[in-house]
């Protein structure tokens, strides 16, 4: 065995690795399972975007208690660099290799590194290519100055691969973007044999300079399932597409893409280990017949054709206002003993969250946009809605979901307030829904979970994204401050809007611009 060697292997600086420990072999299996409670099912690796296929963001530590969250604070031994700025969730890989936990960032600036969980040092980064100049495009200037890694990868931890979509400058620069779906090793930063896969030049009527993957990357079986919407701002003609890769023969490919104009997936792809699932955002203003636009779908593994659908009655309006169901991720979730056991959240930015049953999604909703919709809908933050992600959690009382939104909670309980709003399920037939509590985000986080046993001592955290870039937490059932932030040291550089954070034996990983940095109580 080598250890903590270094050497070089094209623009990549690596350390060579060891299989990684048993635990994490036991984590792969479960990549793309049906919906889980919990960590327990994938050690404490954090493989794909909020945890879970299911996108819940519910984490089980032990050591995450009320009292041990009190007293966290940044770990000054801690230091983790890295190039550039990620809007994508990092990623967790327990037993890299013996001894040497692992920690995975992606950025704008087309950097995939390896970080050492316990110190930050340098594992190995890998420039997978040039950035495209965000002048260079036909639309109005992003946050940053380039385009390159915007989406979550994720990690098979089986065959010990790293998978990543790059937006990136083709040789030559005819045309000005190439998008290019990687294959990358876990161990050292190399690219797999056959990959990359250039989608423009695989998928029929699949524009590279219009399109740009924001959704976390998902893997079901033995396929990759990477999702697209518009560039920044969504200019030029766009189609919300779902691409299919397999990862034995990366030459064949599969894609799904909206019949309409538009109608981009900016939130993730959950899967309940059957299906995939996707939620669209807006077809073109004046669009007459619904064309995969403002919708929460249901896909098969192989992507031929939608099996199911659910849009809201107002689509049309919905169309015409932007009010993109789209702009968060579907969230997938069991209640069992109910006439409905089966069920999947929708929400985005009109503020309506829309219960429905996932083997029957309806088609058309039957109400008024806002209520009658689906299982169960109502309004639960009135503004401009949600953006990113949202999570789900069971504790003692019962099934809840909570959000962050650009606004303000509807039908909080008196004397609370805020933009962070959980809602409790009833285990009715249908199920229904009502707001349990309000907070103060603070910022432009999104959420996660955590409880010690799967129900005991739940706490939401969010960071505060693009305000006071600090770490909250709230008591899952009551919405009390339990973490307020922090001390002086605590304060991050600049959090890009949605990040998460992770969590892993006790301490939180969170990524800033240009820094990784850790929390602990320790």
């Amino acid at each position: 065995m080598i250890c903590g060697r270094f050497h070089w292997l094209g623009t990549s600086r690596v350390v060579l690795a060891v299989p990684l420990a048993s635990s994490l072999a036991c984590a792969s299996s479960n990549h793309g399972a049906s919906p889980s409670e919990g960590g327990a099912d994938s050690g404490v690796s954090v493989l794909q975007e909020h945890l879970h296929a299911s996108r819940d963001g519910f984490y089980t530590d032990p050591k995450v208690t009320r009292a041990a969250a009190a007293a966290l604070h940044v770990d000054p031994t801690f230091n983790a660099a890295y190039d550039g700025t990620t809007t994508a969730e990092l990623l967790y890989v327990d037993g890299w290799q013996p001894g040497v936990d692992a920690l995975f960032v992606v950025s704008w600036s087309n950097h995939v590194t390896a970080l050492d969980a316990a110190t930050g040092a340098h594992l190995w980064d890998t420039v997978l290519g040039p950035v495209v100049p965000a002048a260079s495009l036909p639309c109005p200037q992003p946050p940053v100055a380039d385009y390159g890694i915007q989406s979550t990868p994720v990690i098979d931890a089986a065959t010990r691969t790293l998978y990543v979509e790059s937006f990136q400058v083709p040789a030559g620069g005819t045309p000005v973007s190439t998008t290019l779906v990687y294959a990358m090793s876990i161990d050292d930063g190399s690219i797999r044999t056959g990959w990359p896969v250039d989608v423009g030049k695989t998928v029929k009527g699949f524009d590279s300079t219009a399109h740009h993957s924001r959704a976390g990357l998902a893997l079901l079986g033995e396929t990759l399932y990477v999702a697209f919407s518009s560039l920044y701002d969504s200019c030029k003609d766009y189609h919300g597409w779902v691409v299919g890769i397999s990862t034995t023969d990366p030459t064949k490919v599969s894609a799904w893409s909206t019949s309409a104009n538009r109608g981009g997936i900016w939130g993730g792809i959950a899967s309940d280990g059957q299906s995939i699932f996707v939620s669209t955002g807006n077809t073109a203003v004046g669009t007459k017949t619904w064309g995969g636009g403002e919708a929460l779908i249901r896909l098969p593994p192989n992507l031929n054709t939608i099996v199911d659908y659910f849009a809201p009655s107002n689509w049309q309006t919905m169309d015409n206002d932007d009010l993109d169901l789209g702009s968060a991720s579907p969230l997938v979730f069991d209640l069992p003993g109910n006439k409905h056991p089966a069920l999947i959240a929708a929400i985005g930015k009109e503020g309506v969250l829309h219960l429905l049953d996932r083997t029957e999604l309806g088609g058309i909703g039957k109400g008024d946009g806002g209520s009658g919709e689906g299982l169960y809908s109502q309004a639960v933050i009135k503004g401009q809605g949600v953006h990113g992600r949202a999570a789900t959690y069971v504790t003692a009382r019962g099934r809840y979901i909570v959000v962050r939104g650009y606004g303000t909670g509807i039908s909080c309980p008196k004397g609370m307030s805020g933009d962070l709003v959980s809602v409790l399920v009833k285990n009715s037939s249908p199920p229904e829904f009502s707001t349990a509590w309000c907070a103060e985000s603070h910022g432009y986080g999104s959420p996660i979970v955590t409880t010690t046993d799967g129900i005991s001592e739940p706490i939401v955290w969010v960071p505060s994204a693009g305000t006071t870039n600090r770490l909250f937490g709230w008591d899952g059932d009551t919405g009390a401050v339990v973490y307020g932030g922090g001390g002086a040291a605590d304060e991050m550089t600049t959090l890009t809007r949605w990040v998460s954070p992770v969590l892993a034996k006790g301490r939180f990983y969170i990524a800033a611009q240009g820094k990784v940095y850790a929390f602990t109580s320790q």
